[in-house]
């Protein structure tokens, strides 16, 4: 089917057109998810927050940017820096956004102003706003692949070839991002923003929008005085050349799987990765068990994909098996944007109990 007819067969991803009141009549908004049983004590060992691996998680990681930056500050106009931006890009564009997302859920540190003050950092440095996309994340979490309702999902059905090429240097996420920085400097919100952020939380999005001006405006104020890209190279545009391994973490996450269910086991990948992409990615490669159970910390999901995977689909071995299932499918959602990958699952065992449920979930 060609490309152009593909898309008049795309159902309406927008949180505003028919499909979010087609959720609703579904029973899909506010329902109960499929939880895996565990114990309420051993959920509460996991749930425990701590400062020191994330500490020591941030020490590494600023570490690093500041060896590769300063390399790339050394050698600059010469190609032996190309290495060290290929690496602080990485650092810069990619790792920032598991920072930026477990800060959010409040669970990296378990200092509330640590989360907070790495939060604002990692949202600048991964353009995210950091308030409409604390309250589009919550939604995520909510109506995780939902259409109508879900303003997360990475590639609607049929994906489309060309923007996905642009993502691997996250242009459009970029052109949305500052569409809106502009937009929330003004004091204006869109429609689709309006229906998952509190009327309340409007100036803090304008004030965190009118802060990014001004940094933007210094950085690249600095580098036409300097005649120079070195600023840009180290503030801005990693953001777009270090973002490509953060977007294929995140095309693995839920693309290819099921839509408008209520059981994470059919809509997240759990795949195995080395200590370096775990890392980086800051374990978020168990990503069926941070949906299923969203307040355990990051450094905690190895230890619960442990206890729950009796009860979810095998793992993906590696990047590499995950890649070759979502390539061949969204070849053939180009044709039939109905088609899904179905993961293999048991039958749904004993539920968790319900209060454990509202606890483990909420946030």
């Amino acid at each position: 089917m060609p490309e152009h007819t593909a898309y008049r067969a795309r159902r309406d991803y927008s949180l505003t057109g028919p499909e979010a009141a087609r959720a609703a009549e579904k029973g899909l908004v506010s329902a109960s998810w499929y939880q895996s049983p565990i114990s309420r004590k051993r959920m509460k060992e996991l749930m425990q927050r701590r400062d020191g691996p994330a500490l020591l998680d941030t020490a590494i990681w600023v570490s690093t940017l500041l060896v590769t930056g300063v390399g790339g500050y050394w050698f600059w106009g010469s190609w032996a820096c190309v290495p060290f931006f290929l690496a602080y890009g990485v650092l810069y564009g990619t790792a920032s956004n598991p920072r930026w997302h477990e800060t959010g859920h409040g669970t990296a540190f378990k200092t509330r102003w640590m989360n907070d003050g790495l939060y604002q950092v990692a949202c600048f440095m991964c353009l995210f706003e950091p308030h409409v996309w604390r309250w589009s994340h919550a939604r995520h979490h909510t109506d995780t692949i939902v259409v109508g309702r879900d303003p997360e999902i990475v590639e609607p059905r049929p994906p489309s070839l060309w923007m996905m090429a642009l993502s691997l240097f996250n242009l459009p996420l970029a052109w949305k991002t500052f569409s809106g920085v502009a937009r929330h400097a003004l004091g204006c919100m869109s429609a689709q923003e309006q229906d998952f952020i509190p009327e309340t939380e409007w100036p803090k999005v304008f004030r965190a929008a009118r802060i990014w001006i001004g940094i933007y405006a210094l950085i690249i104020g600095t580098a036409l005085y300097l005649h120079s890209w070195l600023p840009l190279m180290l503030v801005g545009l990693p953001s777009l050349y270090g973002a490509w391994l953060g977007y294929l973490f995140g095309l693995s996450q839920h693309v290819g799987l099921a839509e408008d269910v209520l059981d994470h086991r059919s809509n997240c990948r759990t795949i195995y990765m080395n200590r370096v992409l775990r890392f980086i990615y800051m374990n978020m490669n168990y990503h069926l068990e941070h949906h299923m159970y969203p307040m355990v910390p990051y450094h905690a999901l190895e230890q619960l994909h442990e206890e729950i995977r009796s009860d979810c689909p095998p793992p993906y071995a590696n990047l590499f098996e995950a890649y070759r299932e979502i390539i061949a499918t969204i070849r053939k959602q180009r044709s039939d944007p109905s088609y899904f990958v179905q993961r293999p699952i048991r039958p749904k065992a004993q539920s968790a109990p319900a209060a454990l449920h509202a606890e483990a979930s909420a946030g």
